[in-house]
């Protein structure tokens, strides 16, 4: 079976696992966020590693790096949900930690690759 390139990417791999995660957390909040916070927070999430997969396969480097952009930008949508969900109190402190230190973790990655892009 093919791998294709952003499968290869580290930082989609980490954006696959925030989505894994986003769906974990999501589980145990009430039943009628279901199209609320927990529709938003798990397309956001998806978003984030379905936009550096449509980047690659753009022609030219600043069409990349403008998927690369929009998987920030939604990198930081998920962000503003997640403290939205924790002010609400859906949210624990344990899991509000770890997705934030997986979100820095993935915006950082995204910045160096948009770099990487632009200046390429």
């Amino acid at each position: 079976m093919k791998i294709y390139s952003f499968e290869k990417l580290e930082v989609w791999q980490e954006s696959v696992s925030l989505v894994k995660l986003m769906y974990s957390i999501t589980e145990s909040f009430p039943t009628e966020e279901k199209f609320g916070l927990i529709s938003q927070l798990r397309r956001a999430s998806i978003s984030i590693s379905s936009n550096l997969a449509e980047g690659t396969s753009r022609k030219t480097q600043k069409d990349k790096a403008h998927f690369t952009t929009i998987s920030f930008s939604s990198a930081m949508e998920v962000l503003n949900q997640l403290i939205i969900g924790k002010d609400l109190g859906f949210i624990s402190e344990n899991d509000y930690i770890l997705a934030r230190t997986k979100i820095e973790k993935i915006t950082n990655m995204l910045n160096a690759l948009r770099n990487y892009q632009i200046n390429k």
